[in-house]
């Protein structure tokens, strides 16, 4: 997939949903709850700011980052559901 986000958008794929309780109780499909970890598939050039010059991203293709969980422009790509979110949007990247 030949795909590149303009400006300080980033293209994410969510990561599996929790299926099982910590208890052991198999979660149906129906009140899954959607993952709020993504892995990040490509991301843009950067935001410009005010004075002409561009910052750069604070992440990068294959992070994986939090997001919130109604957040997002949901897109297929190749048959993949994806995302497209702000950078200023994930809350954080898991190491």
């Amino acid at each position: 997939m030949n795909i590149r986000p303009l400006a300080d958008r980033v293209l994410v794929r969510r990561c599996e949903a929790v299926a099982v309780s910590p208890g052991g109780i198999i979660i149906p499909d129906a009140v899954q709850k959607k993952s709020e970890r993504c892995e990040v598939v490509a991301v843009g050039a950067g935001r410009w700011l005010d004075d002409g010059t561009n910052a750069p991203m604070a992440v990068k293709t294959g992070d994986v980052v939090m997001i919130p969980q109604w957040r997002g422009d949901e897109v297929t790509l190749d048959g993949v559901d994806m995302l497209f979110v702000k950078e200023d949007e994930c809350f954080a990247v898991f190491e």
